[in-house]
């Protein structure tokens, strides 16, 4: 999932190609629906997002050698790149980097050649986008030969890149102790380190981390050890990952056992409440997940709870789940997030995206997955209620950009210098779910389809894919559909289903939800009459008994109609505002939302308080734009004022684009952090309101999303 942020204009205009089996070639006309067979002559693509030449080499493995300063905020040591030449003539290694990453020397060796020293080699760095830049290094003249190994090393230093997190101790769960963790996804990690940074190349990786006394370091590999003598943690994951699964976190950690390949780790003062809110569940959900899907390849499925400062709800570091403590209030928000995370174990780590213009190959596919599980764990209705939620929010930005807005397309062709980041939309988990649905009802039987999805993951496994590999091997798994035409169907074509815009074109059937969605609506109804409803007939419903998703629902559809009457926000909050009080935050966030967007002030206390407590961009981002899109900027501004010391710098420079758009810091993290600011706010600021938010998304640019209606899970 990655943070959302606004990007500007390319450096350069350079589109690499990309060697996978399907898809689209550079300047080549649209194929046939059903694409080439898997392992098919291979055509290249486009990567925009890459400035590297990865398509002249194999990486085979890298090793990362690293030495944590956190009184520095720095990491300092180097990179050794296993490579194999695939191209001859070739003279110089372009790797995707970051002004944020120092370089202070580059050499190359190679195995076997009788050199005892490696050769010093010269480079230079390009603009390329400002998310990143260009690595060049000059190789040897002559010395290389296609399909000969040569091993470059890069020493260097990160300072403050978009990858890295540092957290002083007053900023961490416990203000004991500082932590650090990096966030890869989509395009990050070039940051953290110089690589190629495409989800089309994937390898093995090593590393070795030293730290201070009292640290413990957690990275997303298959094996770990530890020396204390020389307190240096060893890592390897055996298994190929692109570079954005590559994560890190360092810190005050312990762990605790839930299962025979599972554990939890948090901070000392969250751990018990983890281990009490996920128990034996991870298990039970990874052999429900085996059940459909085929064998977990992974080995282990731990999770750590970061602090509040983790810039998305979670992300699916193999072997290692990241996720946000604050998702620890919502039982049944964990559940959910934790079980697609694991649904990433298959569909986006093990069969992963080529490029990120078809994120939804990941994303979909695991929300289809998650969903799976979450029928075979818990019934068909509690599946449908949270669906219904999340389609609910789907055509709520439907109607905010569209239905013409180039977002909602599963395929988004982005130009150079767009922030694959951007891409993190609501489209692309749930349009991509709806079309992953339409094929299992063409399929017939879920069951079948199960089977379907269990043998595309063993034909594909540590691959990455096109939708045109997924196209064909669905149509050739039944051929009776592919006879059939079935990819041209009117209205229901597949390509329609890639390269349209506007709502899925088929959405499943959620009428199994019925009992739990059906008093949500009858409530919604009862409240949206225009005058404070009967309390009679209020009596009938207890939101007390109801789940989390249900009070969520409600609260999503009577935000849909705000504002409401005076009188109405009055009985609801008579009625209510008590019970929500002692509920999880994201039935808190929804109602205080329901107050500002309606100016109810008697509610708004809650505002103050909710805000003085949450400092997680999830919780705090929608709640600004809200207040500044009404009549409450002065309260924002207040609030932001009073709480802007223990906001992560990131969070306090959106938070000020948002409060001052036309004096505020740069939004770049690699950017200077901006001070605390002190006195009165610049006056006369224009206010962002959702229709500016709909007009600028529109137009090209990427228009802040409220982190409630995506609750994006990379």
């Amino acid at each position: 999932m990655a943070e959302l942020t606004q990007t500007s204009p390319s450096l350069c205009c350079c589109r690499k190609a990309l060697p996978v089996s399907g898809g689209r070639c550079a300047g080549e006309p649209k194929p046939p629906s059903a694409g080439p067979r898997p392992g098919a002559a291979r055509c290249p693509l486009v990567d925009v997002a890459s400035a590297s030449n990865f398509r002249s080499f194999r990486l085979r493995h890298f090793h990362l050698d690293l030495r944590l300063n956190f009184a520095a905020k720095e990491m300092s040591g180097w990179l050794v790149l296993d490579l194999v030449p695939v191209q001859p003539g070739v003279s110089a290694l372009v790797l995707d980097s970051h002004p944020s990453l120092l370089i202070h020397s580059i050499d190359c060796k190679v195995p076997g050649d009788g050199k005892d020293e490696p050769a010093s080699l010269t480079y230079r760095v390009d603009p390329f986008t400002d998310y990143g830049s260009s690595l060049v290094i000059s190789l040897p003249a002559g010395a290389l030969r296609p399909e000969q190994l040569i091993q470059v090393t890069v020493r260097y230093t990160t300072t403050d890149g978009p990858a890295i997190w540092w957290l002083d101790s007053e900023l961490t769960c416990g203000q004991s102790r500082p932590l650090v963790f990096t966030q890869g996804h989509s395009v990050c990690n070039r940051s953290f380190f110089p690589c190629f940074d495409t989800p089309a190349v994937k390898s093995t990786y090593s590393a070795s981390i030293r730290v201070p006394d009292g640290v413990t370091v957690l990275m997303s590999a298959s094996r770990s050890s530890y020396s204390k003598l020389d307190r240096i943690f060893q890592f390897s994951m055996e298994f190929p990952v692109p570079s954005y699964l590559v994560a890190l976190v360092a810190g005050e950690l312990q762990h605790m056992d839930i299962g025979p390949r599972s554990r939890v780790w948090a901070e000392p003062c969250l751990l018990s409440c983890a281990v009490k809110k996920l128990g034996g569940s991870v298990e039970r959900w990874l052999g429900v997940a085996e059940d459909l899907f085929g064998p977990y390849l992974w080995g282990r499925c731990d999770i750590v709870f970061l602090p509040p400062s983790f810039p998305i709800v979670a992300m699916e570091n193999p072997c290692l789940t990241f996720i946000i403590a604050s998702i620890l209030e919502s039982s049944e928000f964990l559940l959910i997030d934790v079980i697609h995370e694991i649904a990433h174990g298959w569909f986006g780590n093990a069969v992963t995206n080529a490029t990120w213009e078809e994120m939804w190959l990941s994303e979909g596919l695991a929300t289809y997955a998650q969903r799976r599980i979450t029928t075979e764990a818990y019934g068909e209705a509690f599946t449908c209620l949270e669906t219904v939620v999340r389609l609910d929010a789907l055509h709520r930005q439907l109607r905010l950009l569209g239905d013409n807005n180039p977002v909602s397309k599963l395929q988004v062709k982005f130009e150079p210098g767009v922030n694959p980041s951007t891409l993190m939309n609501l489209f692309t988990y749930e349009k991509g779910f709806c079309f992953v649905s339409y094929l299992s009802e063409l399929s017939g039987d879920v069951r079948r389809f199960d089977s379907f999805l269990k043998d595309y993951i063993s034909e594909f496994k540590f691959q990455s894919v096109v939708a045109q590999d997924l196209i064909a091997y669905f149509l050739r798994y039944f051929p009776e559909l592919q006879d059939a035409a079935v990819s041209q169907r009117e209205g229901l074509e597949f390509e329609r289903w890639l390269s349209g815009c506007g709502p899925p074109p088929f959405e499943p059937d959620l009428s199994a939800g019925g009992a739990l969605i059906g008093p949500v609506q009858e409530l919604c109804d009862l409240w949206r009459g225009g005058d404070p409803p009967d309390q009679q007939a209020l009596a009938t419903f207890d939101l007390s008994a109801w789940s989390t998703f249900q009070v969520v629902l409600f609260l999503d559809r009577m935000l849909d109609h705000s504002p409401l009457p005076y009188e109405v926000m009055a009985s609801l909050s008579a009625c209510y505002s008590a019970l929500f009080d002692g509920l999880n935050a994201e039935v808190q966030i929804r109602w205080l939302q329901m107050v500002v967007r309606n100016t109810f002030y008697p509610d708004l206390p809650r505002v103050r308080a909710f805000l003085h407590k949450h400092t997680s961009r999830m919780y705090t981002v929608p709640l600004y734009e809200d207040l500044v899109a009404g009549v409450m900027k002065c309260v924002a501004v207040e609030i932001f004022y009073q709480t802007q010391r223990r906001l992560h710098p990131n969070l306090r420079r959106t938070l000020q684009l948002i409060l001052f758009p036309s004096s505020s810091a740069p939004a770049n993290q690699s950017g200077a952090v901006p001070p605390i600011l002190t006195g009165s706010a610049p006056s006369g600021s224009p206010l962002q309101s959702p229709a500016a938010t709909a007009t600028a998304s529109a137009a090209g640019t990427t228009a802040a999303m409220a982190l409630r209606d995506v609750n994006v899970s990379a």
